[in-house]
């Protein structure tokens, strides 16, 4: 899991702003610091997932020292570091081999939950 750099901004009678140099317009506001954290994760997860989603490549996070020598970066006073969210990735097609009677009982506990083979196999691992 990766960890991106974000900086924090604050005004005078303004909320809490949060920016990521390494991903620009990935931004996010809060009242306070505690309530920034969270949304700061949530928008560079979202951010990322739009970047994979789009095609585009997800930047490598840049250290401290590269983003305070950038332009516009060298007065930055408070930092925050966020971990990027795990990412699904691509579809990949898999076979596998199972008995029929397995099989037979995955079919039939994946339609009565209105659910595909696959759909139901991916859940089923992600909850184990």
């Amino acid at each position: 899991m990766s960890e991106y750099i974000a900086l924090i901004h604050k005004d005078p009678n303004s909320a809490f702003g949060a920016s990521f140099p390494d991903l620009p317009g990935c931004i996010s506001t809060a009242d306070t610091l505690e309530e920034l954290r969270p949304m700061i994760e949530e928008a560079l997860g979202f951010h990322i997932e739009g970047m994979i989603e789009d095609g585009e490549a997800v930047p490598e996070p840049s250290t401290l020292d590269e983003i305070l020598k950038a332009d516009g970066y060298a007065d930055a006073v408070a930092v925050m570091v966020v971990k990027a969210p795990e990412t699904e990735g691509a579809t990949v097609r898999v076979n596998i081999t199972l008995s029929e009677k397995t099989l037979a009982q995955i079919d039939r506990k994946a339609a009565a939950q209105g659910m595909s083979r696959s759909g139901f196999l991916v859940e089923a691992a992600k909850r184990w």
